[in-house]
Order: C-alpha cells, then sequence, then structure tokens
C-alpha cells in the first residue's frame, strides 16, 4: 500500500478498550506538549537546540507503548515519544537536554544522545546507521539465551541510504534477528528531498532484496502502529526473524530548529497539516465517546503541571566544576588484572599462533557468555586457522561466520555487550578495519564515558609485513587507535604474552584492539604455559639490560632489535618491549632512559605520524636532562606498503634501525 499526504487517517478501535486508547492519547499528547514547551524555552536562550518530532509523534508513541518495558529501543532525534512513553522522569530528560549532572551523561553529550539500561534505551550518535548494527547485537543476545524478546530500532528515510543500513538488515537476515527496523520516512534528510536520495517508493519494498518481509504503515496514525507493530512483536517473539516497518509520516519543523523550513513547499505543510496525529486522534477519540473536552482539559492540565515542576527541578540543579581526575577515570569500566602468568602446571612449546587459539579456546570455556565473530572463522577455522575446531566445541551459535559486513558486525558487538555478552569480532586482515572505524571510535570507544555503558568487545587484528601480501593486506594501522580515548591496544610480539593478553582482553569489560603480527604467526615459538593465566595491561618486560642505550618497540620491532644486538654484542642496551600501547608503561620507559641517556624507539609503522612520535615527545618532555643525545626513531617509509619483496625490504625498517642505532651509540 502507498501511503501519501493525500491518504486520509483512518482509525479503527476493533477491540482496543477505552484504557488503552486513553493511555495512547495521554502518551502521545505528552511529547507535544513537551516539544512546545522547548521551542518556547529556546526563544527565550534558554536552552541551546532542539530537533523537533513534531508532527512524527504516532510512531514513537505507538511502537513503545506495543513493546514489552525489557525490550530494547534503539531511538533518534525526533522521538521523545519513546522516552516519554518509557516514563523516564522529566526532571532528568530536561537535565540531559541542558547537560546537567541529573542527566544521563553527566553534561558529556547532548540531547537524545544517550542510553539507559534501567528503561532499555539505547541512544544513537551522530552518525547515522551504526545504531542498526548495535540492534542485532541486542538480539542476538536474546537469541542465544533463549529469550524471547523483540528489538526494535529506528531509522530515518536519509539515514537509510548508509552503508550500516544495508549491513545490518542484510546481517539480520541471514542470522533471523528479532528485530524491527523502524524507517521514519518523511519526505526529507535535513533538507534533501527524497527523490534526491532513492528511487524506491516503498522502503518495504527493499525487504524483498533481503528475502525479508516488509510493512508499510500510516505513520500518522498512531493506533495503527500500535496494532501493527504489537502483531509483529508477538510473532517475531514466537518466530524470531527481522521485519522493515515503513512509517509515513511529514517533519513540521526543520531538521533542527536553526535549520529552517524554507526549502519545503508551503503547500506539503498545508496537507500534512490536515493529518496532525495528535488532533486527529483526539478527535476519533471524541467521536469514540472515549474522552470529553472535560476529560481532555484535565489531561493537559497535569501534563503541564508535570513539565512546569521537573523543569523547575532541572533549571535548579547546578554545574559541578570541571574535574580533570573524575574525567579521565571515567573513560573505561574499573578493572584491574591480575599477573598470573607464573602459574604452575604442564608447558609445551607453542607458536605465535597456538598461543592465540588457545587463550581464545580457554576464554571460550570460562566465559559461557563469549561470542566469536568474523569471516570464515567456523568450520573453515579463519584464513589462519585460529578457530579451527571451535564449532565443533563451542557450536555455531557462539562462533560465527559473519556476511563481509565489518561495521554490522563490530555494531553487533556492542550489542551483544549491552546485553550482557562478551564479543570477539575477527578482522580478517587489520587492513580491513577501515569499514568499521565509525563503530570502533565512536560507538565502543565512547560509550563508557559518555553514558556509563561498557563495551566489553575484543577486536583481533591480523596486522603486519614481511609477507608479501602488498598495500592492502600489510598495513600497520595500530596509531588510527592510539590517539582515540577509550580504546585498550595490546601488541604482544611473543607467545607467552600473546596469550596472557588475551585471555586478559576477555576479562576486561573494556573494548581491546588486539594486534597479531602475521609474520610472527609461525616464525617464532616458546614453551608457555598450557594454563589459563591472565597479563596485566600497561606492563613494559625489560627483554636486555644494558648501560649503553635504550631501545623502546613492540611487535616484530622487538625481533628486529634482538638481531641487533646479537649482531653487536658490543652494545650495552636495554631493550623494552611495550607489549601493549595503551595503557602505555611510560615509566618503565623514563627509568631506562634515565639510566642510558640515549633512546631509539623503533616500530613497524610508517614513521610519520607512528607511536614513535608520541613516545620520543613524553621522552624529551619529561626526561630532556637526562638525554646525552637527540631521542632518535625508526619507522617504515612514508609510502604505502609495496608487494615486491625486495621493495618491501626497503620500504621495512630493519636495517635502517641498525645503522641509526651505531649512529646513535657514537653520538
Amino acid at each position: 500500500m502507498l501511503i501519501t499526504a493525500e491518504t486520509p487517517i483512518k482509525f479503527d478501535r476493533k477491540k482496543q478498550k477505552d484504557d488503552t486508547l486513553l493511555a495512547l492519547y495521554k502518551n502521545i499528547l505528552k511529547p507535544r506538549m513537551i516539544e512546545e514547551k522547548m521551542l518556547l524555552l529556546l526563544r527565550q536562550g534558554r536552552i541551546a537546540k532542539w530537533f523537533s518530532g513534531i508532527g512524527q509523534e504516532a510512531i514513537s508513541v505507538g511502537v513503545a507503548s506495543a513493546l514489552n518495558k525489557d525490550e530494547f529501543i534503539l531511538p533518534m532525534h525526533r522521538n521523545l515519544g519513546v522516552f516519554t512513553t518509557r516514563e523516564i522522569p522529566l526532571n532528568r530528560l530536561f537535565s540531559q537536554f541542558q547537560g546537567k549532572p541529573g542527566g544521563f551523561t553527566q553534561g558529556r553529550d547532548r540531547s537524545f544522545h544517550f542510553g539507559t539500561q534501567e528503561y532499555k534505551i539505547v541512544g544513537m550518535i551522530s552518525h547515522l546507521g551504526p545504531q542498526l548494527g548495535v540492534a542485532d547485537g541486542i538480539a542476538l543476545a536474546d537469541k542465544l539465551k533463549k529469550e524471547k524478546k523483540v528489538t526494535v530500532v529506528f531509522s530515518g528515510d536519509g539515514g537509510a541510504s548508509e552503508g550500516d543500513f544495508h549491513e545490518s538488515i542484510n546481517t539480520a537476515a541471514v542470522w533471523d534477528l528479532p528485530v524491527i527496523f523502524v524507517i521514519e520516512n518523511n519526505g526529507y534528510g535535513l533538507s534533501t528531498p527524497s527523490n534526491e536520495q532513492f528511487r524506491c517508493k516503498s522502503f518495504a519494498d527493499k525487504a524483498i532484496g533481503y528475502g525479508i518481509e516488509g510493512v508499510t504503515v500510516d505513520g500518522n496514525n498512531v493506533l495503527k502502529v500500535y496494532e501493527t507493530v504489537k502483531n509483529l512483536a508477538e510473532s517475531i517473539r514466537e518466530n524470531p526473524r527481522p521485519v522493515i516497518l515503513e512509517c509515513v509520516t511529514f517533519r513540521m519543523r526543520g531538521h533542527e530548529e536553526a535549520s529552517g523550513t524554507k526549502y519545503v513547499p508551503k503547500e506539503l505543510f498545508d496537507v500534512w497539516g490536515k493529518k496532525d496525529p495528535v488532533n486527529n486522534f483526539e478527535r476519533f477519540l471524541i467521536n469514540e465517546g472515549v474522552i470529553t473536552e472535560d476529560i481532555i482539559e484535565n489531561i493537559r492540565a497535569d501534563i503541564k503541571k508535570e513539565i512546569e515542576s521537573n523543569l523547575e527541578i532541572a533549571f535548579a540543579e547546578t554545574l559541578p566544576p570541571p574535574d580533570t581526575e573524575k574525567e579521565l577515570s571515567e573513560i573505561f569500566m574499573p578493572y584491574e588484572a591480575k599477573d598470573t602468568s607464573s602459574v604452575d602446571g604442564p608447558k609445551s612449546e607453542k607458536r605465535l599462533i597456538d598461543a592465540i587459539s588457545d587463550g581464545m579456546r580457554l576464554a571460550m570455556r570460562k566465559h559461557d557468555n563469549l561470542v566469536l565473530m568474523g569471516q570464515d572463522i567456523a568450520e573453515y577455522g579463519g584464513v589462519f586457522k585460529i578457530t579451527e575446531g571451535f564449532v565443533e566445541e563451542f557450536g555455531k551459535g557462539r562462533v560465527r561466520n559473519t556476511p563481509l559486513c565489518e561495521s554490522a558486525i563490530l555494531g553487533t558487538g556492542f550489542g551483544l555487550s549491552i546485553n550482557k555478552h562478551k564479543a570477539m569480532v575477527e578482522m580478517q586482515f587489520a587492513d580491513f578495519v577501515s569499514e568499521g572505524i565509525t563503530q570502533i571510535v565512536n560507538n565502543l570507544a565512547k560509550s563508557h564515558y559518555r553514558w556509563g555503558q561498557n563495551a566489553d568487545v575484543v577486536v583481533r587484528m591480523p596486522t603486519g609485513a614481511g609477507v608479501a601480501a602488498g598495500p592492502f593486506h600489510s598495513q600497520s594501522n595500530e596509531a588510527w587507535f592510539f590517539k582515540t580515548p577509550g580504546l585498550k591496544i595490546a601488541y604482544p610480539a611473543f607467545p607467552s604474552d600473546a596469550k596472557g593478553l588475551l585471555l586478559t582482553a576477555f576479562e576486561d569489560p573494556n573494548p581491546v584492539m588486539f594486534f597479531e603480527h602475521k609474520g610472527l604467526y609461525r616464525s617464532i615459538t616458546e614453551n608457555i604455559p598450557d594454563g589459563y593465566y591472565t597479563i596485566p595491561f600497561g606492563k613494559a618486560k625489560l627483554l636486555r639490560e644494558g648501560n649503553d642505550v635504550t631501545i623502546v618497540s613492540y611487535g616484530l620491532g622487538v625481533h628486529w632489535a634482538l638481531e641487533a644486538l646479537n649482531e653487536n654484542e658490543n652494545i650495552s642496551a636495554d631493550l623494552i618491549d611495550l607489549r601493549t600501547l595503551a595503557p602505555l608503561d611510560i615509566e618503565t620507559i623514563y627509568s631506562s632512559v634515565k639510566k642510558t641517556g640515549r633512546v631509539i624507539v623503533l616500530h613497524e609503522d610508517t614513521l610519520t605520524g607512528g607511536i614513535g612520535g608520541e613516545i620520543a615527545s613524553l621522552i624529551t618532555e619529561n626526561c630532556f636532562e637526562y638525554l646525552d643525545a637527540p631521542v632518535m626513531r625508526e619507522g617504515s617509509l612514508d609510502t604505502p606498503v609495496p608487494m615486491n619483496a625486495d621493495l618491501e625490504i626497503n620500504f621495512l625498517p630493519k636495517d635502517r634501525f641498525k645503522i641509526k642505532l651505531k649512529d646513535l651509540i657514537g653520538y
């Protein structure tokens, strides 16, 4: 059914009781009255910004009213009715809008950019689309727990052009996830009309391409939205599957109030104004004898009183002075790992790849809520065979092949964490992580700081050159994440560290980027414990001790440094293997530099913008009076990684490092 501005609203109460209709009326009236008050406060300069949902309230209210209160909803900017229908205290919403501590983000984020476990709401971020993958993860957790629940996530018609939209719906279709994807089709993406956004006549038609159901409803008919979602939810709980629900509506205000509406033809406001979801439903209920003018007046008076009293609470709330220590301490969920690497028991010779596989298997046995996801990791065992045999032991529910959609799967990992699971997402090659960068640096990294929600996700990153794999399978991209607060980064150089750090990563409730050098997978071995043990992050290892120079490195660079020292036994050096990059064990570095007076930082990443530059800067700033020579660093050429073996050797810093090390000793 094609619904347009000319399609009349047809209410049909069917068997709905008066109490249900009255509750829907109260729920749809409240966000309208709040909006009207917010627009007044905006003109008075008492709030700074507002994204209006006037004209679209029926969708939010119909959806939220149809779900059980323990089912997650992932709304957007114009879904105030979701928050009010879930009965969030208005003073907390008003404090949130003003950036005050009584809100949900302690002033760290604005408007509806927050989530709350108490009310089972996960708010959006400004990047449109990523919340759809998060909904997949929440729904997957429900399915794994065999809980008969449905998750609802909102998207606008403009946001439906994002790659995350396709990735997330496709994943939900392949995995039969219980998700309703609500698309609010209001005709515009900010100022861009639909005919410049997409060619489809109906978003429900898109469902055909994913092999799922698609339904279109009049988004201004709260009763129709409520009944449709209620029926879909009841069916999905028994037969888990995704459904696209298109709600056709119109935005009566600007994208935000500062945007205005000059780009919209006036006749559209005239036509859609006649389809106002609040006024039309009110008239219907009067005609049905459910409400009277006196009842309406009393309801409005009660809501107005609630708004005014809660505004007083919010406006009276004071802003505390900035607390730097508090800000820094709340980036991560508190966690302290113990060093149990000296565990008793049998040991065996293991390659780096064996240690990682062994660590994951032990983590899966310990954490029965841990889910592994990645391309080809199930029966095939992954391209490096690290998860070979895992399906047989843990089943396909917990060891999941994914479609080729890094962003949606990283979002799924976050959703799993929100719904009390742990997740591992394998990038088939670290290079491919660029497809999911938004999820990592904006969702995973910022969620605890923003609204106290941890992201219990480990992202495994097979990385590095030296295997003649060329520009797209050889990059060292750890520096992409090093500058992002909220991420922990591990980069082991030895099998014993790889296993212990990986098990710590799975224990840690925060997001961890875990780098594994492909060139080390099968080239080094070590006699390591067979049992379960952990190694704390932020503790470097001193591999060699000397007095002439400090060498700081990680990953393959550690082995280059060892080779250089073995070839030059006259060089007395402290060799520091960082093991983790975030947190960084800067104290061990300072202590060594103060002793030797000379330091060189070596890494495989390109020289410019590499982590070595930051370490060198820290040393210069904090140890300058102890230095007997300039702080040196060496990295790969500032070019893409070449495929030809000779070009690749020239690209990598191994030989240049040996020359620079000798120059530094002779300085």
